[in-house]
């Protein structure tokens, strides 16, 4: 069973490396991964996140079916940015407001190997910009400014008695 890590284990801020095997163990750790991200109430999650350093990412956003990125890379961004407050299940407790782009258009594989491209926006382009950031070792918390990332920091420590 993978448990999710949280803020404080390297892994975190590593970048991630290319999946190169579409067979029955990967198939085991994405749905593995779908356990975890519902066990602890989450609508994304990379695989970073349960200590595997993987480009590897799902999704379950209300309203879309469930989702799996295998080595994704995103070919597009929108100029418009949206708001809206982020939390993550490697920092429970924490929420800020983050800015992004409102739309990604996204390149990947699922879980088969079939590659697909998708045009996302909304929750869903928040979700998959938010996860992909694990895969290249960044954090949420590192796009905000940095005294408010100061004060997060700082109130994220004193919540788990880091």
């Amino acid at each position: 069973m993978l448990e999710v890590i949280t803020y404080g284990n390297e892994i975190l801020e590593e970048k991630a490396e290319p999946v190169t095997a579409f067979d029955d163990q990967l198939a085991e750790t994405v749905a593995q991964m779908f356990e975890a991200m519902k066990r602890d109430h989450g609508i994304g999650l990379a695989a970073p996140q349960v200590a595997l350093k993987k480009r590897l990412f799902i999704t379950d956003v209300e309203g879309d079916k469930k989702r799996v990125f295998i080595n994704p890379e995103i070919i597009m961004t929108s100029p418009e940015v949206s708001e809206y407050e982020e939390g993550c299940l490697s920092f429970p407790g924490l929420y800020f407001v983050v800015k992004r782009p409102a739309s990604v258009t996204i390149q990947a594989y699922n879980e088969k190997g079939k590659p697909f491209t998708l045009d996302a926006d909304g929750l869903l382009a928040r979700v998959i910009l938010h996860e992909y950031d694990h895969l290249e070792g960044k954090l949420f918390i590192d796009r905000i400014p940095p005294m408010r990332r100061e004060r997060a920091l700082l109130h994220y420590r004193r919540l788990v008695k880091m």
